[in-house]
């Protein structure tokens, strides 16, 4: 019985017992830490990788230039090009841009419809592309991009700074994560995929290096960290074969914009079909970390604050948890493979054909399957995770005296 007025006294769990528990938890990272250092090995990116031209790159002598827009003057363009043939189009505005550059004369270039739309001023820095005159042609200066050094890097400092005020040391050690995450896609994965390594292997082998530097990274090396991380890398690996089974049952190549196309042509050796798996592996680990982390933090606690809890009650309870987490990530998932392929959308509410049609056609088919495997590799992970955890706790924390 609980001593009166005092937390209720609890006993530790049987050492041997716990010891095996933990032995076998960590012989399953073991082994799968084995099995990601060999694909890394074997998938690791070596020759030479393919490099897109440049646009611009026949011309001798070009040189990109830093500018400051010291005056901007619109003018109709409506007449020119593409609109000229639809009469009814409506207004398109041009314009031309006095560039002041360091150390010359200003220059001044022609801006886009589409540049012009979306903000230009005096004050705004841009990079031009210098093309020094030639026998056949005469010197030129064209609009590349607006040099967006300063607003992103305010931003990422910002991120950076909150993140550590509110979570402190974990969001310090999420922050590394982070790096060690953009390591691994440029170091690893984008370049293996460019030599044409089997883009599912590359997404589960990168997949998996990622967490298993950074859960033990950012929550700590614990038996809670090891539950969550195998429900992650069971959640990764259904969604890789869900995503394979799905694309070749549907057929999906993965062309399905003029970036695609030119994919191809660049880097003949890629498998797009392939790559649309590695896409879902990658898109989809964030959000199975996520709850496959609560899940097993909400176990741990629950049977903190009641350790006489039978394991069908502390399932139950952890479920409802995960059932409401669920349903808000779901949400999640849909939202922001919508929100990538808003264009497409807005193509299908301008499209004459029936919905059933635009639905089942090549682009529309593979953003709906990025969204289902995803949200069903979340389902299966989160029972998992939890019974995992339920099974886990009970045999290696403290339990009720008597």
């Amino acid at each position: 019985m609980g001593r009166p007025g005092g937390r209720r006294r609890r006993e530790p769990a049987d050492p041997r017992q716990a010891s095996l528990v933990r032995a076998v938890l960590a012989a399953a990272v073991a082994v799968a830490t084995i099995a990601t250092v060999v694909g890394l090995v074997l998938l690791w990116p070596r020759g030479e990788r393919p490099t897109a031209p440049s646009a611009l790159g026949t011309a001798n002598g070009l040189q990109l230039v830093d500018g400051t827009v010291a005056s901007v003057r619109p003018y109709d363009c409506t007449s020119t090009g593409d609109a000229a043939a639809a009469p009814d189009a409506p207004a398109v505005t041009c314009a031309y841009a006095m560039v002041a550059l360091p150390g010359r004369d200003g220059v001044e270039v022609d801006l886009a419809p589409d540049v012009v739309q979306s903000g230009v001023s005096p004050g705004d820095r841009v990079r031009l592309a210098h093309v020094p005159a030639s026998a056949d042609a005469p010197e030129t200066w064209l609009f590349l991009d607006f040099v967006r050094g300063l607003p992103l890097a305010a931003l990422a400092i910002s991120f950076a700074l909150l993140v550590v005020l509110v979570a402190r040391l974990r969001g310090l050690a999420a922050l590394v994560g982070l790096v060690v995450t953009g390591i691994a896609v440029l170091e690893f994965m984008l370049p293996a995929l460019l030599v044409g390594r089997d883009p599912l292997l590359v997404g589960v082998v990168g997949s998996s290096a990622i967490l298993l530097v950074v859960l033990y990274l950012a929550h700590g090396v614990s038996v809670r960290t090891t539950t969550a991380l195998l429900g992650t890398l069971f959640g990764v690996a259904l969604t890789a074969l869900l995503a394979t089974w799905a694309g070749a049952a549907a057929h999906l190549t993965g062309v399905g914009s003029e970036g695609d196309a030119s994919l191809v042509s660049l880097a003949g050796q890629i498998d797009l079909s392939g790559l649309l798996v590695c896409g879902v592996v990658l898109a989809g680990l964030g959000v199975l970390n996520d709850v496959t982390i609560t899940q097993a933090s909400a176990v741990w606690e629950l049977h903190e604050l009641q350790p006489g809890l039978s394991a069908r009650r502390l399932f139950g309870s952890a479920m409802r948890i995960g059932r409401d987490h669920i349903a808000s990530t779901v949400y999640t998932i849909v939202f922001a493979y919508a929100g990538a392929a808003l264009p497409v959308l807005l193509l299908i509410e301008l499209s004459t054909a029936p919905l059933s049609q635009v639905v089942v056609s090549g682009d529309v088919a593979a953003e709906v399957v990025r969204s289902l495997v995803g949200a069903i590799g979340l389902v299966l992970a989160v029972p998992l995770t939890t019974g995992l955890g339920v099974l886990v706790v009970r045999l290696t924390a403290r339990r009720p005296a008597g």
